[in-house]
């Protein structure tokens, strides 16, 4: 692979595409870190795009805006960076050779990514660009209430304590901050997870892959549902034997599994 290049007054960093299946692909990138942490240099992210661009996608992975100790760039500041990003791939997309336009993101950068699709659907604050190919999910988290883990997942939570980090107070406080305040009336598109099959009509063909023992699943899976219930194309698993962020984990077979699987996906957009 020819080596990235830094984009945007260093926004975003280009991967080129390698020869693949995915040649004529690109994809546009967020890594998670609760909207507090991440770069670009963490496998999250790195890995991720390489594992792509190998697979013959040109990747474009976003330095969002990350909320400040001071609380200071606050959604939609993060929101904001993921469409100027996508607005240069739309535009420079012929140059790239990309026919096929994908979004994708983990965890909060999931939540940034469906964020962004709900605002290209026009919902607040509406944007005008167009609609990307297909979105790829990787254990989103979606909602600042989730609902309660099923029995099943509760158990596996029990016995794995260190994978129980992912708590209602945990994560409310993960969206207040967010936020920067009251997640009360929050816009949808902060919080994806509040909307309803009217609110997601028209979203794109959507792959997402769960964590195993992770709370978050739930947010995720909610999402899927409703993506389901508006006629939406929308494959949802989770990746055995993973806890969150397995993404950023590029040592665990789950990596590999999970790229193999959506860069299949992809390909037969």
């Amino acid at each position: 692979m020819t080596s990235p290049r830094s984009l945007l007054d260093g926004l975003a960093r280009l991967y080129p595409a390698s020869d693949g299946p995915l040649q004529g692909t690109a994809l546009l990138w967020a890594h998670g870190g609760g909207f507090v942490h991440g770069d670009l240099d963490m496998p999250e992210a790195d890995a991720v795009a390489r594992a792509f661009a190998d697979r013959g996608a040109t990747v474009v992975s976003v330095d969002y805006a990350l909320v400040g100790d001071d609380g200071s760039r606050t959604f939609p500041a993060g929101s904001d960076d993921i469409l100027t990003a996508w607005a240069w791939l739309v535009e420079h997309a012929p140059e790239l050779g990309a026919e096929r336009l994908f979004v994708g993101g983990t965890s909060a950068g999931g939540n940034l990514i469906t964020g962004t699709v709900l605002r290209l659907l026009g919902h607040a604050p509406a944007s005008d660009l167009p609609l990307p190919t297909g979105v790829f999910l990787a254990y989103p988290t979606l909602l600042a209430v989730q609902p309660a883990p099923d029995a099943e997942l509760r158990a596996a939570l029990d016995a794995n304590p260190d994978a129980d980090v992912f708590t209602p107070a945990a994560v409310l406080a993960m969206y207040e901050t967010y936020l920067g305040g009251d997640v009360t009336d929050a816009p949808l598109a902060a919080v994806p997870g509040l909307a309803t099959p009217a609110d997601v009509a028209g979203f794109p063909p959507t792959i997402m892959v769960n964590g195993h023992v992770d709370e978050l699943r739930m947010s995720g899976e909610l999402f899927a549902r409703t993506l389901a219930d508006a006629g939406v194309d929308i494959d949802v698993s989770f990746e055995p034997s993973t806890a969150h962020g397995h993404l950023n984990r590029p040592e665990e077979p789950g990596f590999g599994r999970t790229i193999e699987r959506v860069a299949g996906w992809m390909a037969r957009r």
